[in-house]
């Protein structure tokens, strides 16, 4: 409770500073509802919201676990040869800084205007593909040198090095790309769920595209807060694997 606090009391004064603005400013509805309007429309339109965002976080996961599959594997790959790694890193750099919404037209020919889904996961595991990458390769080069040289003068095998000595060392770095891929995984599910510009996904972001149509901003801004909920379980979730790992290994 003492860490839920703070927060708890930060967000409760600005909700309470943002409705007395609304209220005394008479702003109209459709510009900025107050945050009692927010509240209504989450109620009247929580199961359909729900639906979306059951919807939008089984694609975002999808894609945290193919990114953590693909980042970590290639990671784990080039990190056992110097040329291979200096090969690979500028293409997964360059995936990094490609814009979504360059290459979603691509990725929705090639899985087909039918499966607007496979596209969505697709998409968002590219954004989240490159903090897993890094995270990993940089914690399988962060090995104590002194415990590297002791495996060399004890004649162990690659794989036992990368058992006992670099796996260990990299955790504290996989579980930090994880902690923000899974961020990136909600935001490239969004982000590719608008540039698919389809329905068929029935997420959050259609939620969003539909009540922005039709000015219904109360009902925008509960999206929104279903997406920051989303974003804010996550993070818990890999908060949560992260402590009770450093507890296993304590």
């Amino acid at each position: 409770m003492t860490r839920l606090l703070p927060p708890l009391l930060l967000t409760a004064l600005l909700l309470a500073v943002w409705e007395i603005a609304c209220r005394a400013l008479h702003l109209p509805p459709y510009l900025l509802p107050p945050p009692s309007a927010v509240g209504l429309a989450l109620v009247e339109r929580a199961p359909l919201l729900l639906s979306s965002a059951a919807a939008t976080f089984w694609m975002a996961f999808q894609a945290l676990v193919v990114a953590f599959g693909l980042g970590g594997g290639l990671a784990l790959a080039v990190s056992l040869n110097q040329t291979t790694e200096r090969a690979v890193r500028p293409l997964a750099i360059a995936l990094q800084v490609t814009p979504v919404v360059a290459i979603a037209p691509l990725v929705i020919v090639w899985t087909g205007l039918d499966h607007a889904d496979r596209a969505v996961v697709a998409l968002a595991a590219a954004v989240a593909f490159f903090p897993l990458f890094s995270g990993v390769l940089t914690g399988l080069k962060s090995a104590d040198p002194d415990l590297e040289r002791l495996f060399d003068l004890y004649g162990a095998t690659p794989l036992q090095r990368l058992l006992r000595l670099r796996l260990p060392a990299a955790l504290p770095f996989i579980l930090e790309g994880l902690r923000v891929a899974a961020g990136l995984s909600v935001i490239g599910a969004v982000v590719a769920e608008f540039v698919s510009g389809s329905g068929a996904t029935q997420g959050l972001a259609w939620r969003l595209l539909e009540a922005g149509n039709r000015l219904r901003t109360a009902d925008m801004l509960a999206a929104l807060a279903c997406l920051m909920a989303m974003g804010l379980v996550l993070n818990a979730a890999v908060g949560a694997l992260e402590r009770a790992v450093r507890r296993r290994l304590a």
